[in-house]
């Protein structure tokens, strides 16, 4: 090499040229087990276990202990006091353990043929054939500048294998992370899927709830309201008249309500609201007395919201011989949205009774929950009576 022509053209000391030769061979036989070592990795193979690793190894150690000793056997080589370097007639048998290195690393990658890729098993090839040819030449005619040729190509062949494999893994990592993006995507595509079913389940119920509702009249108040219609008509057919007309329009938006599948305005709940209240103060008239304080109208609640409470606060509050009922509805705004306030000063019920069951009120809350994300509390108000409270977030007008 380079520096060993350096130490030829100066006088330096013996010990360092031999130093130089040792190193010199050191690095041209370091690819030797790094190349077989590759090869087993290649191949998935354990080195502890491997015969051929161990033969490496053993024929790389004695080339190493050769290249110390030759230097000082006159029959492997001849140094000069000019550093000039003589081949002695033992020096082929310097060459043996590398090429007897070389010749195992190259059939044992042809052994192991079926283990590895056309193009491991070519690179494997250029790195070793050309190299124990060389070697086995050197033996008989000094060839160094080949051996540096065949180093470097063993290199390139083993540098173009490694960043070939590390492109290929590239490249199936990124299949695989396309594969998952694909099953991520499929997946959300299905839970898009479920949750637009689950959607519609929802306003499926909704709707029967709404059903429910409607089914759920009172026969006695569609009785009574019918009974006092006929008194009415004799005794006061204008109120009659009236009352037929509040209670038509009340069956009418019932009804109205079974059909709608989404939220209605607030205007729309309330009217209905007041056509029932209308026929229940005909029949009880100064018994039931509402108030309204109801500034906020624009928003949207899910279908019978209102009038369901209010009816049930009639039937739970009304008793015509207790003092009159007072029922007050009104609307607010908060930060998280509006409010429904609805008040009774009747003796209400027992919200603890599980013995009781509060169909209705189960089913508001139920429905404002699914249609818009709504709630409804009912709080017992110590001055007797109930406290229902409906909240429906913020949201745009529909209209």
């Amino acid at each position: 090499g380079i520096l060993e022509n350096v130490f030829q053209s100066n006088i330096v000391p013996g010990a360092a040229f031999t130093l130089l030769l040792f190193l010199e061979n050191l690095l041209l036989s370091l690819p030797m087990p790094l190349l077989t070592i590759y090869l087993l990795h290649c191949c998935g193979e354990s080195l502890r276990r491997s015969r051929l690793f161990q033969s490496v190894v053993g024929l790389w150690a004695v080339f190493l202990v050769l290249s110390v000793t030759s230097p000082f056997i006159s029959g492997f080589v001849l140094i000069t006091p000019e550093n000039q370097y003589y081949r002695g007639p033992l020096y082929p048998l310097l060459m043996v353990p590398p090429i007897a290195v070389q010749l195992l690393n190259s059939t044992g990658a042809l052994k192991r043929r079926a283990q590895l890729t056309r193009k491991a098993l070519l690179s494997f090839l250029i790195a070793t054939l050309p190299m124990m040819v060389v070697l086995f030449a050197n033996m008989f005619v000094e060839i160094y500048s080949l051996i540096d040729f065949c180093t470097v190509l063993s290199a390139l062949s083993m540098y173009g294998l490694i960043l070939s494999d590390q492109i290929e893994q590239d490249r199936l990592r990124q299949q695989e992370i396309i594969l998952q993006e694909r099953e991520i995507a499929g997946q959300e595509r299905a839970i898009a899927q479920q949750q637009r079913e689950i959607a519609e389940q929802q306003r499926e119920i909704a709707r029967q709830s709404a059903n429910v509702m409607v089914l759920q009249m009172r026969p006695h108040f569609i009785y009574n309201t019918l009974a006092s219609i006929h008194s009415l008509c004799r005794l006061d057919p204008r109120k009659a008249r009236q009352i037929i007309m509040d209670f038509t329009n009340y069956l009418q938006r019932n009804f109205n309500a079974v059909a709608s599948d989404s939220t209605i305005p607030f205007s729309t709940e309330l009217e209905h609201t007041r056509a029932y209240l209308a026929v229940e103060q005909a029949l009880f008239e100064d018994l039931l007395v509402v108030d309204y304080d109801t500034p906020f109208t624009h928003f949207r609640l899910p279908p019978l919201t209102l009038q369901p409470i209010v009816e049930n606060a009639v039937k739970h509050g009304m008793d015509p011989d207790s003092d009159p009922l007072h029922i007050s509805i009104r609307t607010r705004n908060t930060d998280s949205g509006t409010e429904i306030i609805v008040e009774d000063n009747g003796p209400g019920f027992d919200l603890s009774d599980e013995n009781k069951p509060h169909t209705a009120l189960d089913n508001i809350r139920q429905r404002l929950e699914m249609m818009c994300g709504g709630k409804l509390d009912v709080i017992s108000r110590h001055k007797g009576g109930m406290t229902v409270i409906v909240t429906i977030p913020d949201q745009k007008e529909e209209g």
